[in-house]
């Protein structure tokens, strides 16, 4: 006799019952804080005595900020050169992917980065690019060209840093990428094959498509790390020169402790929040679009 399944109303409490520990973190330790930034970003705080209400001063004061501007516009360009990132981890991920000797040893130095730290990354970067002793310099000289300072320039200094970055951010996408070419079905390739497509045909009408799901996971996950961009700033140049390569994050480092303006660094938060909400809010509605279609 086939066992009876259970009331509607009994399955429904167990869903609520076994998803309400999850949804208590969430809100505790995401919800909550996030609320709390944008409710003292409307206020005036030193960190010491009582939140004075300010409404949106912060926010009246951050748009006339030309130092908040020159963040903004790093982190935009920071965010546009990222898209290599996933164009150079998908080709990686294509290549390392072939059953061609010492693809094993290539794996694991094109890996590599991703598994090193950050503070690292920005150390190796900042004495490559240094101006006395940096092997950047030793490369230009090698092709006969002149000795330059990257870190020290108000106009190269930003895309220093985000060369930096690319390096362990491109690793990344290729993880992320050998990952969905493990679950491609092969039936669908070979079946290309026979009908006379080429490498790469198959690699546009059969491979993409069926990464689509991956092309949005890599790309929220370089829309994260160029908008939260702080540790390469904060070592290779400290935001210098003159301010020239801060990014929202350090501006809001710097204005919560080191001016110790807590509701002003609330408001940068905020807004860099938002932003990065937007985007990855218009991802989404495309990813969405694009599997109805």
């Amino acid at each position: 006799m086939p066992a009876s399944k259970p009331p509607a109303s009994a399955s429904t409490l167990s869903s609520v019952l076994l998803l309400a520990p999850a949804c208590a973190l969430f809100a505790a330790l995401v919800l909550y804080p996030l609320a709390a930034n944008v409710w003292l970003s409307l206020h005036d705080w030193d960190g010491a005595g009582t939140p004075k209400w300010a409404a949106l001063r912060n926010y009246r004061e951050l748009f006339t900020d030309p130092v908040f501007f020159t963040a903004l516009r790093n982190n935009l360009l920071w965010l546009l050169l990222y898209l290599v990132a996933p164009l150079l981890g998908l080709a990686l991920a294509l290549l390392v992917n072939q059953s061609l000797p010492g693809m094993g040893l290539a794996r694991s130095l094109f890996f590599m980065p991703f598994v090193v730290s950050q503070v690292v990354v920005a150390l190796v970067f900042g004495w490559f690019f240094h101006t006395r002793f940096g092997l950047f310099n030793e490369v230009l000289a090698a092709f006969g060209l002149p000795a330059a300072a990257p870190l020290d320039s108000e106009r190269w200094s930003i895309v220093a840093l985000i060369v930096a970055g690319l390096w362990p951010q491109t690793a990344y996408c290729m993880i992320l990428y050998l990952a969905g070419l493990a679950t491609l079905r092969p039936e669908l390739i070979e079946a290309a094959r026979m009908d006379g497509a080429s490498g790469w045909r198959v690699l546009v009408h059969v491979v993409l498509p069926q990464l689509r799901p991956v092309h949005f996971v890599v790309g929220m996950v370089c829309v994260v790390a160029a908008l939260r961009s702080f540790d390469y700033v904060v070592i290779m140049t400290g935001g210098g020169p003159h301010g020239s390569s801060t990014v929202l994050a350090h501006y809001m480092y710097e204005a919560t402790f080191g001016a110790s303006r807590y509701g002003y660094g609330a408001a940068i938060a905020t807004v860099l929040l938002a932003m990065m909400s937007a985007i990855i809010a218009l991802m989404l509605w495309r990813l969405f679009r694009s599997e109805r279609a």
